[in-house]
């Protein structure tokens, strides 16, 4: 039976008991009788106060989920995109470096380009990894050799093959880096 359904025979009880003449109950027996129906009815209201606060805290964490995502794919549109734009910035780079001397002008009509592109990824929260010197970090990082080199301590990189880059501070592609291994040479254990 529903909760509606007893509240509406409890009513007709109390009805019934209101319209009777021929069943006469005390004073005590019938306050008895509205406070266990006035229990009652307090009861169900504090079971449907409940289930009214839940349904609204559960509303509430469907519309902060739905607005993460919303801003999460904001955020992240443009990955792909980026991703792909990510060679024509090398390429602008190694023209740039094999340029050289060789023509002043189109040097600098490279390096203008290249600028200028780089600029518009920064506005776009796409921002090159400069990790020449820095501690070795798997996350940022692919170390590509190790190279012994006493000037230098162990783990840091030396040499960077090929630039990194990041979209809102997630990484869009690892650094290509060489490492250092400090002094000394590792030697292979050959009796092994």
């Amino acid at each position: 039976m529903s909760k509606q359904e007893e509240l509406a025979q409890q009513a007709e009880q109390a009805a019934a008991a209101a319209s009777a003449p021929d069943v006469a109950l005390s004073p005590e027996e019938e306050i008895a009788g509205l406070s266990a129906q006035v229990e009652g009815l307090q009861q169900e209201l504090a079971e449907a106060r409940d289930q009214m606060l839940r349904a609204a805290a559960e509303a509430q964490n469907v519309r902060r989920r739905a607005e993460a995502d919303v801003e999460k794919a904001h955020k992240f549109a443009l990955e792909k995109f980026a991703r792909e734009l990510l060679p024509v910035v090398d390429s602008l780079e190694k023209a740039s470096e094999a340029l050289g001397e060789v023509d002043e002008s189109q040097k600098e009509g490279v390096e203008m380009t290249l600028r200028l592109f780089l600029g518009v990824l920064e506005k776009f929260q796409v921002n090159q990894l400069h990790p020449m010197g820095q501690t070795f970090d798997p996350q940022f990082h692919e170390a590509m050799s190790m190279v012994p080199n006493p000037a230098l301590p162990a783990n840091s990189v030396m040499d960077v093959l090929q630039k990194g880059y990041t979209l809102n501070e997630r990484l869009l592609r690892p650094a290509m880096v060489v490492v250092s291994t400090g002094g000394t040479t590792k030697k292979i254990d050959e009796t092994a």
